[in-house]
């Protein structure tokens, strides 16, 4: 079964790497759900750490429609990752009403012809699952990051097992509060992937200021959420 790790930094591929995952999802921001990363941490990433790396492509957060703008950087981000030899992007665009935006989500593919594409989890957001699933297979997505809708995978089994049941070429991938206590379940279910972050707040030893740069709902600024060499490896250990 394979393992992907959402990681957010240096530090996070570094300890999906120790850990023995089979492939990241390079991006920033974990605390809004991801955003495309830097070119610095992506050229590092490449440079120095020898796993397979897929990379969000996500201009901000928030949802997934997007100007014209928006969509632009998008399809510049793609080409980046391109030039610097990324495996796979991450990504998806949807209409106002959360629909599949097919025609925009196809731009985007063609743009990264010759590298997987992942539809992330903007499908959770779409009213009909199984009807958009098939639209994905018809233009050449390979795989799907979802929790079936729910607030995590666990929750969420159901529905992908009947989107597990229904793919002929993309390949489902549980993601969202995947961890050691319920990692067997993904496997036992015959999905081929999972996705995690694994991640845990690692305090800051230095002085920090008085002023918060971060939203209340966000994490505090004297803690960075890294991924956690142990945690991921709990998981690894009973998948593998």
């Amino acid at each position: 079964m394979l393992v992907e790790v959402c990681a957010n930094s240096m530090e996070s591929a570094q300890a999906a790497l120790n850990a023995g995952a089979d492939r990241i999802e390079l991006c920033a921001e974990l605390s809004v759900g991801g955003v495309t990363p830097s070119y610095g941490l992506l050229k590092k990433v490449m440079d120095t750490v020898p796993i397979t790396t897929h990379v969000l492509v996500r201009p901000r957060s928030g949802h997934f429609t997007y100007t014209d703008a928006e969509f632009e950087s998008m399809l510049n981000d793609i080409d980046l990752c391109r030039e610097l030899g990324v495996h796979g992007v991450v990504s998806g665009v949807l209409l106002p009403d959360a629909r599949l935006d097919l025609a925009r989500t196809q731009q985007l593919i063609d743009r990264a012809k010759g590298m997987a594409f992942t539809f992330h989890r903007a499908f959770d957001w779409v009213p009909d699952p199984e009807a958009t699933l098939k639209k994905l297979e018809t233009i050449g997505v390979d795989w799907v990051l979802t929790s079936g809708q729910a607030h995590s995978a666990e929750e969420g089994l159901g529905l992908l097992k009947r989107l597990q049941a229904q793919v002929q070429h993309i390949k489902i991938m549980p993601g969202a509060g995947v961890k050691a206590a319920n990692a067997k379940l993904f496997k036992e279910a015959g999905f081929a992937a999972m996705h995690l972050s694994g991640s845990s707040l690692v305090p800051f030893q230095g002085q920090v200021g008085n002023i918060p740069m971060s939203a209340s709902s966000n994490p505090k600024d004297d803690s960075i959420l890294y991924s956690n060499e142990k945690l991921l490896r709990q998981v690894l250990d009973l998948v593998k």
